[in-house]
This record gives structure tokens, C-alpha cells and sequence, in this order.
């Protein structure tokens, strides 16, 4: 049960960082976290242990829990990692290519264009990080879609950090553009496509903005439609 508990204190927590409701910066007060989810402190401690093993949360003595703060350096690095990964992956994949894997990608960028056509920013922001995991979990390669999963989360510190709003606009074309190289086989293709829109992202993130406010209670309330 305890460890049930931790678990959606984790899950909880990191989704609000994946959507952009959980800003960097934002102390994670024990008692606070502790009383919107109706657990003890204990739990909660265990769960920010977990985050801050995942890079999403800095501990600091004295002072307490913060959502972690990506350098300029970290950001540059964990585009780097995801760049190798994810060449390598786009490879992978269209060597094991089925019919059923690609109906499932459009069907994912599909949500992607719903989420856009209807201003949905924390959907949008949650399934164009997940079309990468998604790419893993349909080639059966569970670490991977966990390595990607936790490079995900740490990107969206990086680009909310970083990203002005409207630079994003074009990762869901991109996204089609790799599926129908995927659906062809074109393994030069996607793998150019894939770098080609890392590199998009990377070169959008602005390293002068001022980091954005937040507010622990409206992170963690319910996503009304």
C-alpha cells in the first residue's frame, strides 16, 4: 500500500512537470503535498527521493524540495543523449516495422492534431513528449521507453524553462513526416527527419528567458476539460 501510495505521489508529480503545470523552481513542501494527497510525510519523503534520483527534483538541506532548475550545460547534454538514442531507435524500428505499429503512431499523431485544434496545451505538451516513449513501447523495449520516459520529463523542465510558446508549433508536422518515413521504410529518411527535428527543438530553447512563477496547489488540481 505504502508503496502504491509513493507511486502516485511520483507519477502525480512528474506528470504536472511533463504538462508545464509543476514549474522549475517550485518548492515541494512536505506538509503541503502531504495533505492534497491524504498521506504522511514519510511518503511523501520517499516519493521526492525518487524524483530527485530522476533529475526532476533538487533536495536541498535545510531548505527542502525543489522542482530541479536545468543549466544551460544540462540541457545541451540531455538533447545530446536523446539524440543518439532516438537515431538509433528510428533504425531499430523500421526493421521491425509492422502494419499495426504504424496505425498506431497515426492514431497517436492524431491526438496530438485534437489536442492542438482545441488549445489543449497540457494534452498537446503530454502526447509530443510521449510520441518518443510510444516508439519504444511498439518496438517492445521497455528500458528504452523508461530512459526516454525520464529524458522526456527532464526536457520539459528544459523547455519550459527555455521555449517560448509558439516554437513548438511545427513538432507535430514532424511527427506525421517521421511516421510516413517509418510507413515506408525509409530508414535514411526517418533517421534525418528525427535528428532534424531534436535539432528543432534544441535550436528553439531561448537561454536569456526569465524562469516563470508557479503555485504548488494549482499545478496539482484536477485538468478540468
Amino acid at each position: 500500500m505504502e508503496s502504491s501510495s509513493t507511486s502516485a505521489i511520483v507519477e502525480a508529480l512528474t506528470r504536472a512537470i511533463a504538462t508545464h503545470r509543476l514549474q522549475p523552481g517550485t518548492k515541494l513542501a512536505e506538509q503541503k503535498l502531504a495533505d492534497h494527497f491524504g498521506v504522511s510525510r514519510t511518503l511523501v519523503r520517499q516519493a521526492l527521493f525518487q524524483l530527485a534520483q530522476n533529475r526532476l527534483v533538487t533536495l536541498e538541506p535545510a531548505r527542502g524540495a525543489f522542482v530541479a532548475t536545468p543549466s544551460v550545460e544540462e540541457a545541451r547534454q540531455v538533447f545530446a543523449v536523446r539524440r543518439m538514442l532516438e537515431t538509433e531507435m528510428t533504425r531499430a524500428f523500421v526493421r521491425s516495422v509492422t502494419p499495426a505499429k504504424i496505425k498506431a503512431l497515426r492514431a497517436h499523431v492524431a491526438s496530438e492534431k485534437a489536442a492542438m485544434d482545441a488549445a489543449d496545451a497540457s494534452s498537446r505538451t503530454e502526447l509530443l513528449g510521449d510520441f518518443h516513449v510510444r516508439m519504444a513501447e511498439l518496438m517492445g523495449n521497455e528500458v528504452l521507453a523508461q530512459l526516454l520516459g525520464d529524458l522526456i520529463s527532464r526536457c520539459a523542465l528544459i523547455t519550459l524553462m527555455y521555449q517560448s510558446a509558439s516554437a513548438a508549433e511545427h513538432s507535430h508536422e514532424e511527427h506525421a513526416a517521421i511516421v510516413e518515413a517509418l510507413a515506408g521504410r525509409d530508414s535514411e529518411r526517418a533517421v534525418d527527419l528525427m535528428q532534424a527535428h531534436l535539432e528543432h527543438v534544441e535550436a528553439s530553447l531561448t537561454f536569456d528567458r526569465k524562469r516563470p512563477a508557479s503555485d504548488l496547489a494549482a499545478a496539482l488540481a484536477p485538468v478540468t476539460p
